[in-house]
């Protein structure tokens, strides 16, 4: 009888760990599907609630108020363009997942890219775990979010906010280590405490590049909301998904040009956020 080697060992530990999660921990996942549905349909109800031209003038004003004229009119007439072709409703739920996402990976990733900015033992550890969750192909964060929140969109904001924490963590991380010495030592011999520190000399410093990892993290959960379809998340994805299940091939591309649309919408609003930011701090 052969002795099993290293590969079945470690998928039967992985699988054995699994089954102990679902079984010891259904009421934690059961509490957790409860409140990712209920802060994603939340979100949904804030941006499908009003009718569409309303959602598309108010898009189109902060295109106006961060971009210019030209980008708001262009904004108002692409979003328009999606209750054209009839997939306003799916276009609404995937702006909320992506938004729920994000603003979710925010809220962990920036606190903890201070932390790692601040200390550099801490960001010796979480650099290789960033480099893991950055490299892995992100489908495969799905297969355990299936297993122990099962299908819907707990699963997808799940595997959405895991692929959008990395680069805003890294990159907060980045802009709090580059802050000039010369402004530190400046502060120091000013007297100053460390909050005073950090947020009239460091946390300035770093905005342009903060800015750059939420723009980062957008455009990283878009792509994941188009793979989490397969999960039934809702929205554009899963009206790919099952365009490439049926073979419709009008049907995916309306949705890619939607999925298109608010991608380049909500990259643009993004990227002026992070212009002002750099012409803040020169």
């Amino acid at each position: 009888m052969s002795t099993p080697d290293f590969s079945s060992q470690f998928d039967s530990v992985i699988d054995s760990s699994l089954e102990w999660l679902m079984d010891n921990g259904d009421f934690v996942f059961n509490t957790a599907n409860t409140v990712l549905k209920g802060i994603y349909e939340s979100v949904q109800w804030c941006v499908a609630y009003p009718p569409y031209y309303v959602i598309a003038m108010l898009m189109a004003l902060i295109g106006w108020r961060a971009v210019g004229l030209r980008f708001a009119i262009l904004t108002g007439l692409a979003l328009l363009s999606c209750e054209v072709i009839g997939l306003w409703p799916e276009t609404v739920s995937t702006l909320a997942l992506v938004l729920t996402a994000t603003v979710l990976a925010l809220l962990v990733a920036i606190p903890l890219g201070v932390l790692a900015g601040l200390a550099p033992s801490f960001d010796r550890v979480v650099d290789p775990c960033l480099d893991l969750v950055q490299t892995m192909p992100p489908y495969i964060y799905l297969l355990p979010a299936i297993a122990l929140l099962g299908y819907g969109t707990a699963t997808a904001l799940l595997a959405t906010f895991i692929v959008a924490v990395p680069p805003a963590m890294r990159l907060t991380s980045l802009g709090i280590r580059m802050t000039p010495k010369e402004f530190i030592e400046l502060g120091e011999a000013s007297g100053v405490n460390g909050w005073q520190m950090f947020f009239k000399i460091r946390l300035p410093f770093a905005m342009p590049s903060i800015m750059a990892g939420v723009n980062q993290s957008l455009m990283m959960a878009f792509g994941m909301v188009v793979i989490a379809g397969i999960v039934g998340s809702g929205g554009l994805g899963e009206s790919i998904y099952g365009a490439v299940r049926t073979l419709d091939i009008a049907k995916s591309i309306n949705a890619a040009i939607a999925i298109v649309i608010l991608t380049m919408i909500l990259d643009r609003l993004a990227q002026s956020a992070v212009r002002s930011r750099k012409g803040e701090s020169q």
